[in-house]
């Protein structure tokens, strides 16, 4: 079994009194955070920043504190079996532009129940639901 890391942030950015959450549309129809493998010698922070930057182009991202939650999965490739495990960390940007990369479709800014309706994957609605809690509480 193959082991891999990745990491990724739930990026949102206010909007009058609204909080609006960044999903990317990934080619195989799916909807989800900004995510990538961890490089060797990054720190899961510095790989969540650089694949922000890399799948949209949007570099001013401020960390909120008292979020990292780990998922974990396993998916087939290539016929091995891949366990991945993945951190998000939920950071603000005040980018509204996205410049999506090839490696995804589309993007979209939506509200949290619009992002729930939207999110493929139910460990993703876990860690959205767990962002927008911290958000209700500390924002």
């Amino acid at each position: 079994m193959i082991e891999e890391t990745s990491a990724g942030i739930v990026l949102f950015r206010k909007e009058e009194s609204k909080k609006l959450f960044l999903l990317l549309h990934y080619p195989s129809g799916h909807w989800d955070f900004v995510k990538g493998k961890m490089e060797k010698g990054e720190s899961t922070h510095q790989t969540a920043i650089r694949e922000t930057e890399e799948e949209t182009g949007i570099t001013d991202i401020t960390f909120l504190e008292n979020f990292e939650e780990w998922i974990e999965y396993n998916f087939q490739y290539q016929g091995e079996l891949v366990n991945k495990k993945v951190v998000f960390f939920l950071a603000e940007t005040k980018t509204e532009d996205v410049k999506i990369s090839h490696e995804h479709q589309n993007y979209a800014w939506m509200d949290y129940n619009t992002s729930m309706e939207k999110t493929t994957f139910d460990n993703a609605k876990t860690v959205l639901t767990k962002a927008q809690t911290l958000l209700s509480n500390t924002l």
